[in-house]
Parts: structure tokens; C-alpha cells; sequence
């Protein structure tokens, strides 16, 4: 696999059993039907928990199950994932990222021990509340709300583009607490089996289609008291969530990149045309040469950004940065890679087309390319252009 500057050679035992056991994962479990499974709009639910008895889930977590893995390891994960498919790298970030991190971080001892041991495990399967039908990229301005009930709460509003709703046996949702001053954001755990809660899944997408995507239906759901993560108020809950699973991206994206980029070079050496592989002309050279240099370029920001994270010095915006970058990377790669494959990179025989069709999900969600590029803007300028 494309290492061109020998960033692999310094990785230990761990984080090479990590990369070597996700990688034959893939290509044991992934690679033989995800075509089929892209093609049909359906996800591998019998998946869920072989990667779970594997740790894939939040292996960077400390406690409950969960071995504190370094983070080049869960990045290494993340990427070996998404070599195989996004669906397949988005189902376990945000059972990871998104679900398990908050009650982690912010759950109560009762929530911790629970939860997390049945979702690292795979024994459950988790979703992230936030994105509403009318506020996507201002995710401050949702219209869900919580009114307190009874030794608890009830909920009322909708949540939309959530993966692995239509499976989930617990939402962690974010609301606005209408019985607390100035109607803080509060995260609340919602086991989908609740009377008003629905979770119809979203069908005739055109991307991401190897994964099971949905919405939260909100009709006033009574939850207890013990279901409020008690350790987070306003958009920090959602917000830090939101951090870890954009770094598990801009790992992955270089994984759909780098899995384009070998089935390109593969194919360039394989195929003749006027007599030899097509390899050896210069336009097929200069395509992988400038291939070959932009995923390097994304590998050297991710183990970046995983040495910021290991020391607790990653900051939100260098998050974006790589997060913008690295997806940006793939989305017009894995283009090129299409491109180099001619009339046969457009069937499901060849990976480079779906991780194309893809990326055009992954370059939206979890911050918009353009969202990321006023983030970096107002850190370079201390001035916010969002408004």
C-alpha cells in the first residue's frame, strides 16, 4: 500500500497489529459483496458485531471494555475502514465518535457502565441526534426542545441524515432545555424502543449508499432524569462530538483515496492498448505521480494531527484544516483514479467510482468543506464571517 514517505516504519507493535487486523477485515469481510451492497442501498448489519468483538469501536477510549489505544491506532482503524467503504468507516465513527465519546465524557457512572461495555462490544447499536431538517450547518439554531416531566423529561422535535438510526437501540439527543434559563443544549440518551420515537430510514440516496442513513422522530418522548448526560451543558456536548469523529475522517478519507490510487495503478500496469500496459505512457504517469503526492501530503497531516491529540494539544481547527484538506484530496482523486479506469471504472467491479460518489457525502457532512473554510478563516482573522 502507497507509503511513499515511509510514515509506517515508525509505528509500534500495537498500532501495526491494529492496521494489519482491520486490514484483512476488509478485505476477508468488505470487499467481496460492498459493490452488491452499493448498488442495492444496503448496509452489512451482520457486520456490526464482528467489528465489535475486533474493538473497532472506540478503541481510544479508557475503561469499560475499551482498550486507550493510541490515536495513529484509531486513525490507522478509521482509514482501514474507509478503504473498504465510507459506510462502513461512518457506522463505526459514530458508534465511537458520536455515541460512545458523549456518554464517556459527559454520562453518569450508571450511563457509563450501561452503555458503553454493549455498544464497544456491538451488542447495541448507537446514533447521533443533532442535525435537524432545518438547521444543518447552524446546528445552534435547533428547534428540538426538552420540557421537564414527571422526574424527567419529554421530548418533542425532529433530527435528520442520521446514520444508523433505522438500527439503533439508543440516540444520544440534543435539545434545547426549555425549563432551564436561557434554554440550554442538553444531551439526553433515548432508547429507540420509547412510545413516540420513530426512525424511518432515508432511501433513494445517490451516495453514501452502503450505509444505513435515517431520521429521529421526536413526538413526545418521555425520558427520566437518569437518561440527561449530567456532565455537559449548551453546544460543547455536541460540538467536542463532533471533534472526534472529524478526526477519524480526515483518516479515513485518505483510506478511499489511497484504496482508489492502488486500484488505478493496478489497472495501469494490467491494461494494454497499443501494444503494452497503459502504465507506460506519460499522461498515466503524471495522473498517479500527482496521486501518489496528494494522498502523502493528507497521510503527513493525519499522523500530524494524531501527535496533537495524543498530547492534548489537537485544537478544533486544526481539525478542519485536515478535515477540509484531506476529504477535498479524495474527493478529486478518487476522480482521477475513475478516469485512469476508463469505461470499467463506472461499474461496481472497481472501487473508485464509489468512493467517488462517496466523498460527495463525506465533503458535506460533519461541517461543509465551505463551514471548515470559515472556521479556519476567523482563526487566521479573529474575525467570524458566518454571518
Amino acid at each position: 500500500m502507497l507509503d511513499f514517505v515511509q510514515l509506517e516504519a515508525d509505528l509500534d507493535q500495537e498500532e501495526r497489529l491494529i492496521r494489519d487486523t482491520t486490514r484483512e477485515f476488509v478485505d476477508e469481510h468488505v470487499r467481496p459483496a460492498i459493490g452488491d451492497h452499493f448498488e442495492a442501498g444496503t448496509f452489512p448489519t451482520e457486520l456490526v458485531p464482528k467489528m465489535g468483538d475486533l474493538g473497532f469501536y472506540a478503541p481510544n477510549l479508557e475503561g469499560y471494555g475499551s482498550p486507550n489505544v493510541s490515536e495513529t491506532a484509531y486513525g490507522l482503524l478509521m482509514q482501514e475502514l474507509e478503504a473498504g467503504d465510507s459506510g462502513l468507516r461512518s457506522m463505526a465513527s459514530v458508534q465511537g465518535a458520536l455515541v460512545m465519546y458523549p456518554i464517556h465524557a459527559y454520562g453518569s457512572e450508571e450511563q457509563k457502565t450501561e452503555w458503553l461495555p454493549k455498544l464497544g462490544e456491538g451488542e447495541a447499536v448507537g446514533c447521533f441526534g443533532l442535525t435537524e431538517p432545518e438547521h444543518g450547518s447552524n446546528p445552534s439554531g435547533m428547534e428540538t426542545y426538552a420540557t421537564e416531566h414527571d422526574d424527567g423529561y419529554v421530548l418533542t422535535g425532529s433530527k435528520t441524515w442520521i446514520t444508523n438510526s433505522p438500527i439503533a437501540d439508543v440516540a444520544v439527543v440534543w435539545a434545547r432545555d426549555r425549563s432551564t434559563e436561557g434554554e440550554p443544549v442538553r444531551g439526553f440518551l433515548v432508547e429507540t424502543d420509547r412510545d413516540g420515537v420513530t426512525t424511518n430510514k432515508i432511501t433513494e440516496k445517490l451516495s453514501l449508499r452502503a450505509s444505513i442513513t435515517g431520521e429521529i422522530g421526536l413526538n413526545d418522548v418521555y425520558v427520566p432524569e437518569e437518561n440527561v448526560l449530567p456532565g455537559v451543558s449548551g453546544m460543547k456536548g455536541p460540538l467536542s462530538c463532533l471533534t472526534q469523529a472529524r478526526y477519524g475522517i480526515a483518516w479515513g478519507a485518505v483510506g478511499a483515496a489511497r484504496d482508489a490510487f492502488e486500484e488505478a495503478r493496478q489497472y495501469a500496469q494490467d491494461r494494454e492498448q497499443f501494444g503494452g500496459p497503459i502504465g507506460r505512457f506519460q499522461l498515466q504517469q503524471e495522473k498517479l505521480a500527482e496521486m501518489a503526492t496528494q494522498i502523502t501530503l493528507a497521510q503527513l497531516l493525519a499522523y500530524r494531527l494524531a501527535e496533537l491529540k495524543e498530547r492534548d494539544d489537537m485544537q478544533p481547527q486544526h481539525v478542519s484544516m485536515a478535515k477540509r484538506n484531506n476529504v477535498r484530496m479524495a474527493r478529486e482523486q478518487t476522480k482521477v483514479a475513475r478516469e485512469m479506469l476508463g469505461g470499467n471504472g463506472i461499474t461496481t467491479d472497481y472501487s473508485p467510482m464509489r468512493h467517488m460518489a462517496n466523498m460527495e457525502t463525506v465533503y458535506t457532512y460533519e461541517g461543509t468543506h465551505d463551514i471548515h473554510t470559515l472556521v479556519l478563516g476567523e482563526e487566521l482573522t479573529g474575525i467570524p464571517a458566518y454571518h
